[in-house]
């Protein structure tokens, strides 16, 4: 008995011990999609899994993810259609596991589904329509209401970012909603880029979308452009032409009339 004392000694150690816990536990979201992230600690074993609950702070109980029991280390758990409730709160945790072995588990932040996504930019084009630009938001997968039908009550401001090309003059317009805005009070035949965000009550943290840039009327021709530069030029020419000769004759009449002075002086008042 006492030389198998040290062995189960050994061996119920080796059962009891921990192991090392996840590491950063964080949700991230982007139009309402929700994706757990972690990082396995370094000294976990090649053949470890990891497993994800979820606590709701109105039913106040942790409840496992049953698509994330079994987790490898680099995969994410996407919570999606577990954080129902885009009005809850709510915290996530991981564990590392494998056979007789277990580690301490590592929470999340508390999430807020409304109030923590990131808004994307809605898709969108735009075209000329004489001293304006006509934008027009099309539904689609960079639309937030296409993933959710509840946000479209939510989502009911734009931000415009306006940017004149030519010179980078840029000015911004909040404008509701809606599939078709007009950009008005633009200068014709000019190229605007625009760029688009939402903006909402309860979430700030929205993502821009990239300019996009069209002209309000089509450009003059390059010919067309020429033939202006050059009437242009040439009437500047003869402006100056003008004005050169004006001030010439100004000076000979000045000195015709200096001169004609002195010979009235000299015949009124003789030596």
């Amino acid at each position: 008995m006492g030389l198998w004392t040290p062995l189960l000694l050994l061996l119920h150690l080796a059962v009891c011990v921990s192991l090392p816990a996840p590491a950063n536990v964080s949700i991230t979201s982007y139009n309402m999609e929700h994706i757990l992230r972690f990082w396995p600690d370094p000294r976990t074993p090649p053949d470890a899994r990891f497993t994800v609950q979820i606590h709701s702070t109105r039913k106040q109980r942790w409840k496992t993810v049953a698509e994330c029991a079994e987790l490898t280390a680099g995969q994410t758990c996407n919570l999606t259609s577990k954080l129902k409730d885009m009005f809850g709160y709510y915290l996530a945790r991981v564990q590392a596991l494998r056979t007789n072995q277990t580690s301490n588990w590592t929470s999340s932040n508390l999430f807020h589904p409304l109030e923590d996504t990131f808004l994307g930019p809605p898709e969108f084009s735009v075209s000329g329509c004489g001293n304006c630009l006509v934008l027009q938001v099309r539904d689609g997968p960079g639309t937030p209401s296409y993933h959710n039908e509840e946000l479209k009550d939510l989502h009911k401001e734009m931000e415009l970012n306006v940017r004149r090309t030519r010179d980078g003059a840029e000015f911004r317009l909040k404008q509701s909603y809606q599939q078709e805005t007009v950009i008005s009070y633009l200068q014709p035949g000019v190229e605007y880029c625009v760029s688009v965000s939402f903006k909402s009550f309860i979430n700030r943290n929205s993502v821009p979308s990239e300019y996009r840039c069209a002209f309000t009327s089509p450009p003059p021709p390059q010919h067309t452009l020429f033939l202006v530069l050059g009437l242009l030029g040439g009437f500047t020419l003869l402006v100056v032409i003008f004005v050169g000769r004006f001030i010439y004759s100004s000076k000979v009449s000045l000195e015709l009339l200096r001169r004609h002075l002195n010979r009235l002086k000299i015949s009124i008042c003789p030596p």
